[in-house]
């Protein structure tokens, strides 16, 4: 047996209906464990192409099955589902498999490339939680696509050029000056708060001194926008590697429009025919003495399925975020990858569709972008919300968080939900060494397996440590060891399924599932000494369950290095 077992299963499933809709069923464990190890959907997916009820053609195939030895206790539920346990036999026969290297490496990539932007936070200041969740599930994804076999490229876009880039050069220009006392009180309303720009003016002085003092723009600004620039994106790149977060291209915006492929893009767009100069209604909610009714270059994104047509230039004759935006996917397009991914923030999900459409009109349709939401991060300490950081001005850090907690803490919670909900994270919450922390409750379950391998080994020496071949797995408890047995074969139909969706946070997942199932059958032993990994009078048993936490490590281990967590033996 080769095959993950679901697919196994899947396979005997398809061979008793038409090769033709083998890939519109499915094999997946059902929602209560009482009705099975798994379950598939084929009557109802069947029942409109074959004109019969879904219940009909359930029982034709479960009848075909009735003597097939790898199905136990195989039942039809209404409205059309087939449900069955796995038999020990085959659970034994399919073990070995656990302890491959490759065991989860299931490949849906097939050497397809695929680019994945994340984090992409605007150099004005320092990275701050929201960035540190979009940055794990960003990494983790990535980490997770090029499990499966696909050639990944991960990406940051810096948006290094625009009006924020000026405000933020002219906030530490206020600042450097008031290093001289020539500038003080509360600082405007259109200025950066924050310590950090008076971290870089007190560079500036270190290397450069007074000469920027008194000085008109035209002899400061660029130089204090390129300065900041590398200050914030020296901090930027050092708070992603202390997280274990690595990119591969950093893009910047400037050199695009520089390179003059914004212009290009347009072009491209116009000679298909999808730019044409109009006037854009006011948008709802807008004050009429805002709006500035004009006639502009506009997208026919609505073509593609947008809500409305988008402007492509400013009033100034400056390129919109949008048309810069065209231009940076084009050079993806370009670039050949198979599939384009980014991360966004919450508050850019009005942004889906034009940039989807965008995609699309510059590719002719055969490229489509997939956007993955990063909904907030509330901290807390103790169940109360914590205050901004001083250093940042308005928000906490992404330093301040890897300074108290560290980075694996950081990496496993900010899977704990998924993207596209909000998540709270507490800072005591998530240090306490308690079953309701999952950081500890997983790494715990991890630790306890060499602790109990130790304990072997300390019992019947070194020289008795199993290995697959010299195990006899029949002696394990059907009804304990075995759940753990049947969580750690289904690791790879986790791992297809968060490829597959781009849900990383279902490997997280997965693991305080499989450690609940350990820490069950732990406290099984305790109240039964039968039931116990070690047993001191009977050597054969304690082998055959020694191999199951071998077995166990190995899984966790590879979902460790997916997330990104170190492995770590023993807790303090």
């Amino acid at each position: 047996m080769q095959l993950p077992l679901f697919l196994y299963y899947k396979k005997i499933i398809e061979s008793c209906i038409d090769l033709e809709y083998k890939d519109l069923i499915s094999v997946d464990p059902p929602k209560e464990s009482a009705f099975g190890d798994f379950s598939t959907n084929v009557g109802m997916v069947l029942s409109n192409r074959l004109g019969r009820k879904p219940i009909d053609i359930a029982d034709d195939i479960c009848a075909q099955l009735k003597n097939n030895d790898n199905f136990e206790r195989l039942e039809v539920r209404k409205p059309g589902f087939i449900n069955w346990f796995v038999p020990q036999r085959v659970l034994i026969a399919y073990f070995p498999q656990i302890l491959d290297n490759n065991f989860g490496r299931v490949d849906i990539g097939g050497g397809r490339s695929v680019n994945i932007e994340y984090v992409s936070a605007n150099p004005t200041g320092p990275i701050h939680a929201g960035h540190v969740r979009g940055a794990v599930s960003g990494d983790v994804l990535a980490r997770l696509l090029a499990y499966v076999g696909y050639r990944v490229t991960k990406e940051f876009y810096v948006n290094d050029a625009g009006k924020q880039m000026e405000i933020m050069a002219s906030s530490l220009y206020r600042r450097y000056l008031e290093l001289f006392g020539k500038s003080s009180g509360e600082l405007p309303s259109w200025a950066y708060p924050g310590d950090y720009l008076i971290e870089i003016a007190n560079k500036i002085v270190e290397e450069h001194g007074d000469k920027f003092v008194d000085k008109n723009q035209s002899e400061w600004l660029d130089f204090f926008k390129e300065f900041a620039l590398a200050s914030i994106m020296t901090d930027v790149k050092k708070d992603l590697a202390d997280l274990d977060v690595h990119h591969d291209v950093f893009s910047s915006e400037q050199e695009l429009i520089k390179s003059g492929a914004v212009s290009r893009a347009i072009n491209l767009l116009n000679d298909k025919g999808l730019v044409y100069s109009g006037i854009l209604r006011r948008p709802l909610g807008m004050d009429s003495e805002k709006w500035e009714e004009r006639e502009q270059p506009l997208f026919k994104s609505t073509a593609y399925g947008d809500d409305v047509d988008r402007p492509l230039q400013k009033s100034d004759g400056s390129w919109t975020y949008f048309a810069s935006d065209l231009a940076y996917h084009m050079d993806k397009i370009e670039r050949g990858f198979d599939e384009i991914i980014d991360f966004w923030g919450a508050d850019h999900g009005g942004y889906i569709k034009r940039m989807q459409a965008g995609v699309s009109a510059i590719s002719d349709g055969k490229k489509s972008l997939k956007v993955k939401i990063i909904q907030i991060v509330r901290l807390l300490r103790d169940g109360r919300e914590i205050k901004m950081s001083k250093r940042a001005g308005s928000y906490v850090t992404a330093r301040d968080i890897i300074d108290k907690v560290g980075k694996d803490v950081i990496r496993f919670m900010m899977l704990t939900r998924r993207d596209d909900a909000s998540l709270d994270f507490d800072f005591v919450k998530v240090v306490e060494q308690s079953r309701d922390n999952p950081v500890f409750y997983v790494q715990y379950a991890y630790a306890r397996t060499h602790s109990v391998i130790k304990l072997f080994m300390q019992t019947f020496g070194s020289e008795e440590m199993p290995s697959v071949l010299d195990i006899d797995l029949n002696l394990l408890d059907m009804n304990c060891d075995m759940k753990l047995v049947k969580a750690l074969a289904d690791w790879p139909r986790q791992v297809m399924m968060a490829a597959k969706n781009y849900e990383p946070h279902r490997i997280v997942f997965f693991l305080i599932d499989l450690a609940s199932i350990f820490h069950f059958l732990w406290n099984q032993g305790k109240e039964n000494s039968q039931l116990r990994f070690i047993l001191p009078n009977d050597l054969p048993k304690t082998k055959a369950r020694i191999m199951l936490l071998k077995a166990m490590q190995h899984v966790i281990e590879s979902a460790f290095d997916i997330i990104g967590i170190t492995h770590v033996e023993e807790l303090r």
